[in-house]
């Protein structure tokens, strides 16, 4: 598995995962800050740029994260936070491994399914992805991002280099994704985030996962936008990290 890491390795471990289409950088920012106290692993999701592994599925990426957990930190790590596909991701290791981590931030996770998007993901990638390497497109799709300006040369590197197979595989699995039963036995204490500004199916996923988890925190992030918490707001993320570990 293809991982980044920032501080030292001798301190307790934080696993930070990307969302789709983004890569490792987009949790760059975060990472820095928090590497002053702790050991950040960022892996490279599925499917992604530098990545090992095509995508196969979230429960196949989680099951891949599980084993490298296991294998690198003797099957549990202090924190896992994970952005729209990385949260996805990070749910379903959640629900297949209660003890995972002893904290988790769940942040723009759709958790309830939007067949529509899933039937279109296929012929709409194929019919735009021949424009993904066209500099004016890429910079149409980085501007509805809505992500920080200086992210944007490693934003169309790195989607340049997603194969459209692999681009229509994680996000129709985005699309499809359920909650497990299992969900609700995790042991680790769960902050759920959603952007004040996010489409009403992001809202109400982030209350669905709400209810479903007991004893979880939802905080809707006044005047955000998609992703924008942790990715535009990184030292603010990375303070409300270190309350959640460290109150």
């Amino acid at each position: 598995m293809n991982v980044k890491e920032y501080g030292s390795s001798g301190r307790q471990t934080i696993m930070l995962l990307h969302g789709g289409g983004l890569s490792w950088w987009s949790c760059r920012e975060a990472a820095e800050h928090l590497a002053e106290d702790y050991h950040v692993v960022l892996p490279v999701l599925d499917g992604h740029a530098e990545s090992e592994n095509d995508f196969t599925g979230i429960e196949d990426n989680a099951a891949r994260l599980i084993s490298y957990i296991d294998e690198r930190f003797g099957g549990s790590v202090l924190m896992i936070g994970g952005l729209s596909l990385g949260a996805q991701i990070l749910v379903e290791m959640l629900s297949k491994r209660k003890d995972i981590c002893s904290f988790a931030m769940v942040e723009s996770a759709l958790a309830l399914p939007m067949n529509v998007t899933y039937h279109l993901t296929g012929p709409m990638i194929n019919m735009s992805y021949g424009l993904i390497k066209k500099r004016w497109f890429s910079r149409l799709q980085f501007r509805s991002l809505r992500l920080k300006a200086d992210l944007y040369d490693d934003y169309y590197r790195d989607t340049c280099a997603i194969t459209k197979q692999n681009m229509i595989a994680f996000l129709k699995a985005n699309a499809r994704y359920e909650l497990k039963p299992s969900l609700a036995d995790t042991e680790a204490e769960v902050c759920i985030a959603v952007g004040q500004k996010e489409q009403r199916i992001m809202r109400k996923s982030a209350q669905r996962l709400h209810s479903v988890v007991p004893g979880s925190r939802l905080d809707i992030m006044r005047s955000m936008h998609h992703g924008e918490f942790s990715v535009n707001h990184a030292e603010e993320y990375a303070q409300y990290v270190r309350r959640l570990i460290e109150k």
